[in-house]
This record gives C-alpha cells, structure tokens and sequence, in this order.
C-alpha cells in the first residue's frame, strides 16, 4: 500500500512526500480510512509508530482552512508532546494554506495563548490542565469542533490527567468524532472508551522488533542549532570514507549539503525534486569517490547501494523504527563494517526510545568530538601520511634540501621536519579553534549566543535581499581572514542581516580581514553583534525569519509569511534595537524558552 491507495488529496499527498513518507505504517494504513470515513478509533500502539500522522492526516482532510475557528482538539499528556505533535501537523498542513496550529500548555504565557485564540486557529494541541483552564475563563470555545483525539491515554492516566480529561470530553459537542490512542489499555481508559466514544473501530498494532545489520550505532544529544557542527566534527573524527546524511526535508538536504561545501566538503543533496537522471549521475560520482557525502531524503535514497558507504548520519531523527532500520541499512554492505550516528534533540527523546524498542537493541550515546578529540585524529591521520610517503621513492631532492638549510641556517632537522609539516597541514592544522558549547539536555534558544563564550557572534549589514547565502559567507570570511571555514559556527541569514559564529579568539583577524572586503560583489560591514543587534533581530523576527527554518513560530500558528520591510522597517529596527539592556533580554529569552 501507498499513500496514495488512501484517497487523499494532492496537497496532502505532496506534504507526505515533503516529509519523506514512502508507505504508510500499519496503525496509518489501518486508522487513517476509519477515521476519513467517520468512525469513532480505539488504537492500540506504542510511540515511534507513526500514530500521529494517523490522526493528523484524516484531521487536515476534513479541515475547512476558511474557518480559523477550532476544529479539531489533540489532548497530550505533556507540553514536549504537544509542541511535537502541533509541529507535525503544521508540516503535513504546509501546503494546504494558512494553517495556524495552537499548542496550548502550561507555563507558557496565558496572555499569548489567549491573543493566538482570538486570532483564529484551526487546530488546538493542549495538555488537559491548560485546556480546562482555558475552558474556565471562557477564552476557548469548541463549538465548531469535529474532532477530538486523546494521544498516549495512559500516560494521562498516570500522570494523574484522567479527571480533567473526563471534565473536558463533557464540555465538547456531542455530535464530533473521537481517536483514542494508547500503549496499553488499563480499566480506566476502557471506561472512558466506553463512555465517550461512539461504536469505535478498534485498531491494535503489536509492538514489533525488526532485524537490525551488524552495525555500530550511536546517539548525539545536540539542540538543533548545534546540529551542525556536530556533524563537521563527527565527519572530522570518524573519516568515513563515504557518508551519507539523511534529513527530513529537501530543502534541508539542499541547506546542509551547501553549508558543508562551504566548510570544504565534497558533498551533494539528492532530494524528491531532482529527477532521476540527476539522482543517478550523484550516485555515480558517490561510488566512484568523486562525492564524500550525499546529503538525502528517505524518498530520494530509495534503492541507493553503495558498498563504500561507511556511515549513515541521522541528522533529522526518523519517525518511525522502520525508517530508521533502512536508513542505517545503507552502511555495512558487502560484509564491511559500519556506523550509524543519530542526532537526538531533546524533545525527540520518546523517538529514541521508540526505536531502540522496535530494533531490540540500545544505542550507545556519544559525546560530540571535542577540539582535543579532533587534534589527536589530526596527528593520527598526518603521521600515516607522512609514514607512507617516507617509504616512498623519489625523496633524495628534498634530503639533500633539508641538509643544505640545516647547515646554512643552523637549524636542527626536527625544526627543519616539524616547519615543512606544518606548511603541509595549513589547511588543518593539528590544534584547531577552541570548542564551541558542548551540548546539553537542553536546547539553546535560537537568539542566544553560546553560554560559555567561547564562540562569539558577528554582525554582517547584507542578508537574503542582497543574495547571500550560506557558502558565500563562509568562503569570504575563510578567503579574507585566512581562517579554516570549519571553524566557523552557526549562519543565520535574514532579510537584511546576517549573523555568524566565530571563535572568540579570532574575532579581530576577522573583522580585520573582512574590513575592505565584498561579499557577492558588494561592500560589507563586520562587526561584534552587541546586545542592540540581538534586539534588533528580535525585534524584526515577524519581518525577518531565517529561510529554511520554519520551525515552532509557525506550529504555534504564527503569521503566514515575512511582512514586508524596507527603509521606515529597518529605521524601525535600529531605533528598537537601542531599548532594551542584558538583564532584560536574558528575562525576555528564558519567558520564551519556558
């Protein structure tokens, strides 16, 4: 089966393709025709397998875009899940129109929830709590709601939610659709079944474990913004000899393979929007060593065998246990050894855990290579070089060079040895910048610079407008400062704007470097960004979004796009930009992170 055996319409279909949906799971293939036919759902499945696009698919089918009133009501047992569950609707939505999703939890700003629901959404997501208190002051109304699903039941259950669940289900329409999902079925969730749910299509998927290939497989907890660089350092540690990446989307795909290049990568994007004939002319160059990395979607690596590929790299965690066992089934062909690393963000954990349980095995966790880590491979790998090409022929020329400068400079041969070396690994150098913030649990807020200091943000006066674009802005700063570009850190590309991580400790050869110097053919100023440029880009974030990274902002129904911005704007900015001390944005910042 397809999706499109399911009877859904182009937009939806295409958004399942975005996201590189290739079939759908059983708990999908079976709930998604109850629930598109009416019927009331009982099902039965753990996480990680794919139960919420089983609910959010049939959701978006009966949405009516025109009416921004709630239509559809997702009770969650957690805030993380219910931000995870809002995001993924807005991401099979995307194509459908001006979708607002509303993710409604507690210690979240009530006052912004309560202006988000004047405004109109389509879709709320809420832990029990926050809802019946919405519910209680009257700054919600279900009266135009179709559709109400109780995600993780039992969690509810033992999370002490039941009663407030209970007390919602009693305040909604009678007349609505309900899904019931669950791990496990304990008397009080059947009695809620029983009671609330009409004649309901019971669906019950047994948790599986699939066969997994003798490979190496490990975990990064990183934020999304450390993604990155942790994967230039893993690239740096493991050397694979071919790697290949998988992310969610084919814009991410055309973003991380860019932003690679810039970093001096041999590395290609292969996504749904290539045609065949491109696909096949990457894969060639793959196998015969002319691509290091190929970063792909799960639809675009369909049927790809390459026995030289040594490591899958999961930079988007996959949605479900199966995905994830033929993504890494791409390494360790031919009998040769492999490795697979997955990239772990803290709300993604539950993803985890789903599937080490389908796989039956447990990934090892890792820590991100450090600097130090980096140096030692770097010395490893150079003194394997040197060994082999000193036992080569042909050196007699240089001995005799090396005995002339020793005797006419007085130099020692170690002195003379240890210059050529270091002459010969410029463009890696055995001790590379300090590290950047190691990750943690918990994610950075995109706005903040590193906690611990060491990688310091840069402000460049040109943005998207002026053309720029990733790859542009690591090959003038590497050209013009004479830095590696794999020192530099996360790029953030706005309208008019642009921020860029460096090291702290090679800030002023930067702005140095950079200071007659033109990106795209046109002159630019660098500059340390001060807490006036943060608050200008806080200020202008509704104008201004990074492109290719949509993310929360959107799920929690925020504008359809970028308003638009010229000069009164950008006077608007700078005089905004000015109000607002460290103590306060550190305020404003950790209110957005709760």
């Amino acid at each position: 089966m397809t999706f499109r055996d399911l009877d859904l319409s182009p937009a939806l279909l295409a958004a399942v393709e975005d996201v590189g949906y290739e079939a759908p799971t059983a708990i999908q293939a079976r709930t998604i025709p109850a629930l598109l036919a009416g019927r009331d759902v009982i099902g039965r499945a753990q996480t990680g397998t794919g139960k919420t696009a089983a609910f959010a698919i049939p959701i978006l089918e009966r949405l009516d875009i025109a009416t921004a009133t709630p239509q559809a009501l997702v009770l969650t047992p957690t805030r993380e899940l219910a931000i995870q569950v809002a995001e993924a609707i807005h991401t099979y939505g995307k194509r459908l129109g001006p979708l607002r999703v509303l993710p409604v939890y507690g210690g979240h700003s009530m006052f912004q929830q309560i202006s988000r629901l004047q405004h109109g959404v389509h879709v709320v997501v809420g832990t029990p709590g926050r809802i019946l208190d919405h519910l209680r002051r009257g700054t919600i109304a279900f009266d135009a709601l179709r559709t109400v699903v109780l995600d993780e039941a039992d969690e509810m259950l033992r999370m002490g939610f039941i009663d407030d669940v209970e007390s919602i289900l009693a305040q909604l329409p009678e007349v609505r659709q309900t899904a019931l999902f669950s791990a496990t079925m304990p008397a009080a969730i059947k009695r809620i079944a029983e009671k609330h749910l009409r004649d309901p299509q019971s669906v019950e998927i047994e948790e599986a474990t699939a066969a997994v290939p003798a490979i190496a497989q490990r975990y990064v907890n990183v934020s999304d913004r450390q993604k990155l660089d942790a994967l230039t350092r893993v690239l740096e540690v493991e050397t694979p000899e071919a790697a290949l990446v998988f992310v969610r989307t084919k814009t991410n795909a055309a973003d991380v393979s860019e932003r690679l290049q810039a970093r001096g990568y041999s590395a290609e994007a292969m996504h749904g929007d290539m045609t065949q004939q491109l696909r096949e002319a990457t894969v060639r160059r793959l196998r015969a060593g002319q691509v290091e990395i190929v970063v792909a979607t799960d639809v675009a690596a369909r049927g790809l065998d390459v026995e030289r590929i040594t490591h899958v790299v999961n930079y988007d965690v996959p949605h479900d246990g199966e995905t994830y066992v033929h993504r890494i089934g791409r390494t360790g062909r031919a009998g040769r050894a492999g490795t697979a690393v997955l990239f772990v963000t803290p709300r993604e954990t539950r993803l985890l855990k789903a599937i080490e349980r389908y796989t039956g095995q447990r990934i090892t966790p890792m820590k991100m290579p450090t600097a130090a880590d980096i140096a030692a491979r770097r010395a490893t790998l150079f003194k394997e070089q040197l060994r082999a090409a000193a036992q080569e022929d042909g050196l007699e020329p240089y001995l005799a060079l090396v005995e002339e400068l020793s005797e006419e400079a007085g130099l020692d041969m170690a002195e003379i040895a240890a210059a050529a070396a270091r002459l010969a690994s410029e463009d890696k150098p055995l001790s590379p910048a300090s590290d950047a913030e190691t990750p943690t649990a918990t994610p950075i807020p995109p706005a903040m610079p590193a906690a611990d200091g060491e990688m310091v943000r840069l402000f460049i006066d040109a943005g998207r407008r002026n053309g720029l674009r990733p790859a542009d802005i690591v090959g003038a700063i590497a050209g013009e400062a004479d830095i590696p570009g794999n020192v530099i850190g996360s790029i953030d590309i706005y309208d008019t704007f642009t921020f860029v991580e460096i090291p702290r400790d090679l800030v002023d050869r930067v702005i140095r470097g950079m200071r007659d110097a033109t990106i795209r053919s046109r002159a630019v100023t660098v500059k340390l960004a001060s807490t006036r440029g943060e608050r200008g880009e806080r200020a202008s974030r509704d104008r201004e979004r990074p492109p290719r990274n949509a993310g929360p902002r959107e799920a929690r129904g925020g504008d359809a796009g970028p308003r638009a911005a010229g000069p009164r704007a950008a006077r608007r900015e700078r005089a905004v930009a000015g109000r607002v001390t460290p103590k306060f944005y550190e305020k404003v910042s950790r209110r957005r992170s709760m």
